[in-house]
């Protein structure tokens, strides 16, 4: 692959936990992972994204870490890493790991030896500050997992910055010597072979110095919180100016390396997400690209993709997104989205096609091309901190990061020989397993590998710009053009029939639902159509009979 081999590259993203599991104790480990990466490659993904492996406490599953450059016992060791990086070279695949810079566990000796006094070489290295007279925290800011962002420490007598859980310190990345350490952290895997790094939080690392007050978050009349993160507009807490200074020292570093990326994760709200989005990836200085949460909710409409697209390019035309529809930290988009489906196999169909005709990167989630839906979860099942606290309004993230299914027929639908697993294995997850999927041709999984080799092979949809065809609500259509053609994607949103006038283009690849009478072009639920175009053959699309 290229030195950009990350432009319009399909990266699958495992959850190290809950892929596959080698020894027997119910967590998934890096052996696992190994073992089955010649499935990834099947599937046709060019990279692999794994979620926290190093060394830490697990409150938050990796995301507090204690040892920035060791693997933790859980997952197995360096040795492990290394034959997964060789492993997946092998096969083609490109490695990213996550990358949590932002806060460290409190467990790290870094914040052991910050917390115990003032005037420690490490004093400096987190965010400190005084807190009121009255014992109150310094200011108004929400942590993200519920309550204040300001913890007391009674050692130091002052209160030190968590945007996260309580064990979850904020780094001062504000701090010259930090920004070398992370950075540093950073070359250590770099070393050691990785391609790229996700960065968590990426819009977290500084805070404002003045520690000015969140202004509150502009609602609708009546509107209930489940948690008062959300009841603030976060200006001052995350999102500033000097933050892009230290991604461009990033973007140095890993330019020392050929064909090395960087994919942020922007933790913002709507209404400034792609903004972020496109001013982090700006030029080729900062970030390689970046995603956002604009389409791992709710909504599920032509315009809302249209807009976020339209608005993320119209933003900036050098930036680059990173699309995805379900990750570890949201319900599984066949769940989130089913009213808008004939049945879960047409929407993950339908799901594979709209994303791998987006302009831009994509990501897929372990299981998305299961057709996957959420786990059902009862509260002594959870482990993670925002449904242990919130049940039963938010039942938490457990539900998307239960185990990979391999096959019906083995014990844990084969991702364990434990009696029992971290999570549990659910028949409604077990009965969607790979080994099963792979016995039917019009399977989710089948349709996600056509899908992924009809945009390999396609120019328009690797390297094409986007124009959207001017289409009423169900119907998603766009054209991805280059100098040499262009190709129209058309996508039905809805469990109902839609139809329209097509003249021009001849159909190719990928279809379901589809019956095209002269200029009649009926798309059935959830269906999908593509229509090659040439300067002689250009394509019209309007909408009615």
């Amino acid at each position: 692959m290229s030195s950009e081999w990350w432009r319009g590259a399909a990266i699958y993203q495992i959850y190290p936990r809950s892929f596959q599991d080698s020894n027997g104790d119910g967590i998934g480990d890096l052996p696992g992972i190994t073992s089955r990466l010649g499935h990834v490659a099947d599937l046709g993904a060019d990279a692999i994204w794994l979620s926290p492996i190093f060394t830490s406490p697990m409150l938050d599953m990796g995301y507090d870490v204690s040892d920035y450059t060791d693997i933790d016992p859980l997952f197995g060791t360096l040795d492990d890493f290394d034959a997964l990086i060789a492993e997946a070279h092998r096969l083609g695949l490109k490695v990213i790991i996550d990358q949590v810079l932002s806060h460290s566990s409190d467990q790290h000796p870094f914040f052991t030896e910050s917390r115990s006094s003032r005037d420690n070489p490490k004093a400096d290295w987190y965010v400190w500050a005084d807190g009121n007279p009255d014992g109150t925290p310094p200011n108004n800011w929400n942590a993200v997992f519920g309550g204040s962002a300001w913890e007391w420490e009674p050692q130091r007598q002052q209160f030190y910055l968590h945007n996260f859980l309580i064990e979850q310190p904020d780094f001062n990345v504000h701090n010259p010597e930090v920004q070398d350490w992370l950075l540093g952290t950073m070359r250590f895997w770099l070393e050691r072979g990785v391609d790229g790094f996700r960065l968590d939080t990426v819009n977290y690392y500084m805070h404002d110095r003045s520690l000015r007050d969140n202004p509150p978050e502009p609602r609708e009349p009546g509107q209930r919180f489940v948690n008062t993160y959300d009841m603030q507009d976060h200006i001052h807490s995350k999102t500033q100016p000097e933050n892009l200074a230290f991604i461009e020292r990033m973007r140095a570093l890993t330019d020392e390396y050929d064909g090395r990326t960087m994919v942020g994760e922007v933790g913002e709200g709507r209404r400034r997400a792609i903004e972020v989005m496109s001013d982090y990836t700006r030029g080729d200085k900062r970030l390689h690209m970046a995603y956002s949460f604009d389409m791992l909710g709710p909504d599920f409409s032509a315009g809302h993709f249209r807009n976020t697209i339209s608005n993320f390019f119209g933003a900036n035309g050098d930036a680059w997104p990173c699309w995805a529809f379900s990750n570890h930290d949201v319900n599984r988009h066949v769940t989130r989205w089913a009213e808008h489906g004939e049945s879960q196999d047409a929407l993950s169909r339908l799901s594979a096609a709209m994303l791998t005709g987006f302009e831009g990167t994509i990501g897929l989630y372990q299981g998305d091309e299961l057709g996957q839906t959420e786990t059902a979860l009862e509260y002594s099942e959870l482990t993670d901190p925002p449904g242990l606290r919130f049940w039963p309004v938010n039942k938490g993230r457990d539900g998307c990061r239960t185990p990979m299914v391999w096959d019906s027929a083995e014990a844990n639908a084969g991702f364990s020989d434990a009696e029992k697993t971290w999570l549990p294995v659910k028949e409604p997850q077990a009965a969607r397993s790979v080994a099963d999927l792979q016995q039917s041709n019009d399977s989710s999984l089948q349709h996600w590998k056509s899908a992924l080799a009809f945009r390999k092979a396609r120019p328009e949809l690797m390297r094409g710009k986007t124009k959207f065809f001017d289409l009423p609500e169900p119907i998603l259509g766009f054209e991805r053009q280059t100098e040499e053609g262009a190709l129209a994607c058309l996508y039905n949103l809805s469990p109902e029939p839609q139809t329209l006038r097509l003249t021009g283009g001849t159909q190719t690849g990928p279809r379901a639902g589809v019956a095209l009478d002269d200029e009649s072009l009926t798309l059935g639920p959830n269906g999908f159509a593509y229509f090659e175009a040439s300067a002689s053959n250009a394509i019209t699309i309007v909408a009615g009979e």
